[in-house]
């Protein structure tokens, strides 16, 4: 996407789930070939109106109301992409997504290697997904580790209305597929959204709250518990640095290792059960590549290793703030 100076006009305050309708909705205009399919999309805008106003501007060729089947809608995107369009399909909650698993990682993610890159495959699947809600079970979950873990696919998930906007667009405009993991819990705090700049790419990490003590790296909702735990600690004399992973295939480790030679100590955390998660494969890496760097063991926070629990005690499975910051405390203890 092009750059330009951004100016008054170009910034709005947007909430997440409306920039990303803005970032459709552009994507569509760029580019005829965009498709959006999927469950209720249509007149009804989604159950979080993610697509509202889309179906009225576009029509029902371009936006597609699907039937229940998520298999289907992902199979169908596969054919869609052979014949040369871009379709974007919404997983209308997270825990919807396993009945399209198999699509997804068995033919969806293999197809251009299958093809020895000779086929592109842009097909991008937007799942809501996390916690914080009070939902009921599969309408909360952090399935993000079974597609960091699979070859062929890229995962990324933004964490403010900024990056939503023109992560959508990016994502859309690869030739490789794309799970977009949307926050839901982050769907309406409104943000800045610089429509004339964007500056950063797809796949990279960054800094977004500079400190020199200790290192937080999280994604999606998590990012906003940092730095409010990075706001605690500055009252109480410590800088905590927040690193927004942003993607989480491909892993940016660039901004991480350069925050942790610095600080000396690293936390990660994540909504995700911890078990063979993001925020293992992130500790492994900084163990190897910043050993020396290290001034305490990496620890990580995360949910438990239970199937994600009822709305009446999610507090008590998500990470706060507190627990963030306990981390911390045992960090600068060694």
């Amino acid at each position: 996407m092009s750059e330009a100076t951004p100016s008054a006009q170009n910034v709005h305050n947007l909430p997440m789930a409306k920039a990303i309708t803005a970032g459709l909705r552009q994507a569509m205009i760029d580019d005829p070939k965009v498709l959006l399919m999927g469950e209720d999309i249509g007149p009804l805008g989604g159950v979080f109106r993610v697509t509202e106003g889309l179906f009225a501007e576009f029509g029902p060729r371009r936006v597609l109301d699907t039937p229940l089947a998520e298999s289907g809608i992902v199979g169908t995107a596969i054919g869609l992409a052979l014949r040369g369009y871009r379709p974007v399909c919404e997983i209308q909650f997270d825990g919807f997504v396993f009945p399209a698993f198999d699509q997804i990682t068995t033919q969806l993610s293999r197809m251009r290697n299958r093809h020895e890159g000779g086929v592109i495959m842009p097909v991008v699947i937007r799942i809501p997904y996390g916690g914080h809600i009070g939902s009921i079970e599969h309408h909360q979950e952090s399935p993000e580790a079974y597609f960091a873990h699979t070859p062929g696919l890229r995962v990324v998930s933004p964490s403010n209305s900024h990056d939503a906007y023109w992560m959508m667009q990016d994502a859309i405009a690869s030739d490789d597929p794309v799970i977009f993991l949307e926050p839901k819990s982050r769907y309406w705090p409104k943000g800045e959204v610089h429509f004339g700049q964007n500056g950063i790419a797809l796949h990279a990490s960054r800094v977004v709250h500079p400190g020199k003590d200790v290192t937080v790296v999280g994604h999606g909702a998590m990012v906003s518990v940092l730095l409010q735990a990075a706001g605690i600690a500055a009252g109480e004399g410590i800088g905590v640095e927040v690193v927004d992973l942003r993607s989480l295939s491909p892993l940016d480790f660039g901004p991480i290792l350069d925050s942790v030679q610095k600080t000396g100590r690293l936390v990660v955390a994540q909504e995700a059960s911890g078990f063979a998660s993001v925020g293992s494969e992130i500790a492994a890496t900084i163990a190897e590549k910043a050993f020396y760097s290290l001034e305490a063991p990496v620890l990580r926070v995360s949910g438990f290793d239970t199937p994600f629990p009822p709305a009446a005690v999610e507090t008590h499975f998500l990470p706060s703030p507190d627990r963030v910051l306990e981390a911390v405390d045992r960090v600068l203890a060694y």
